[in-house]
């Protein structure tokens, strides 16, 4: 077993599961070496003609259509277009789906009436609500932010739910046993115990409100990266095609990545799963 002697673990000694994992810095050295692999394989690809260039293009081709767009500013409207689509549909199934979550969680009554309609919202494919939401409410923004708030808010609420419902049941015991009210326990108890499993909720959120997102542009758009993508692909113009895409998987890995050093500051807060 390791020894500490005033906090500090023995030279020689064991050391804990923590000093095993890798560090922030390992793990970000570690992606980009596979990034740069993969790019410099399909560059080759391209370049020997193992990979014809019309259906995959190539990274320096893929580099020159991104600089170009930006360049000209055609890229920067379909950009801010789906960020703002993206952040409201986030805020509102936030909005929704953690308070609801809670009281799905807390009261066994609300827990009755709402199980069955959000279990048979949640199975139903909402890529085939799609048309129908587009149907109602019209082509212009409203309709896509409420396809990425059907994506997301399912992720954010269960997770809420599973948080509730994890708490230790001892912690109730002691609160119970000073004669803590209802409020005193949710603030004490019930909300740090759950909030790891919110953010692990909105990392999870984040990445189907993209596909959320790029489905709604697909079917009715005239902006939006979405629109860009299909735009060029009826266009054969596969180097932009592959911008958009790109760009798609470098805002969800960046916003997953954030999400992940806010959840794992809230680790001491989670509670164990018996």
């Amino acid at each position: 077993m390791a020894t500490q002697v005033d906090g500090q673990l023995l030279a020689g000694e064991p050391r804990g599961l923590a000093s095993r994992l890798p560090m922030p810095s390992e793990r970000l050295l570690y992606g980009l070496v596979g990034v740069v692999g993969v790019l410099l394989l399909w560059q080759l690809a391209a370049a020997t003609g193992i990979v014809p260039k019309t259906l995959m293009s190539s990274p320096l081709l893929i580099w020159d259509a991104l600089v170009t767009d930006l360049g000209n500013g055609a890229l920067w409207p379909h950009i801010e277009t789906s960020l703002i689509e993206w952040a409201l549909g986030i805020g509102i199934s936030v909005g929704i789906g953690v308070p609801l979550g809670l009281a799905i969680g807390m009261f066994r009554r609300v827990d009755y009436v709402l199980s069955v309609l959000v279990s048979g919202i949640y199975s139903t494919p909402k890529a085939a609500l799609a048309p129908m939401v587009i149907l109602v409410a019209g082509l212009g923004m409203e309709s896509k932010v409420i396809i990425v708030v059907l994506l997301t808010i399912f992720s954010i609420l269960v997770s809420t739910v599973s948080g509730v419902h994890a708490v230790n049941p001892r912690h109730y015991d002691i609160t119970r046993s000073f004669g803590a009210s209802r409020w005193l326990t949710f603030q004490s108890v019930i909300l740090p115990s759950t909030v790891p499993f919110i953010l692990s909720g909105i990392r999870i959120g984040a990445g189907r409100a993209l596909v959320g997102l790029v489905v709604a542009e697909f079917l009715a758009s005239n902006e939006g990266i979405g629109y860009y993508i299909s735009f060029n692909g009826t266009m054969l113009n596969t180097s932009r095609v592959m911008v958009g895409i790109l760009l798609l998987g470098t805002f969800g890995i960046g916003m997953g990545e954030a999400v992940r050093l806010v959840e794992h500051r809230f680790d001491n807060w989670r509670a164990a799963i018996h």
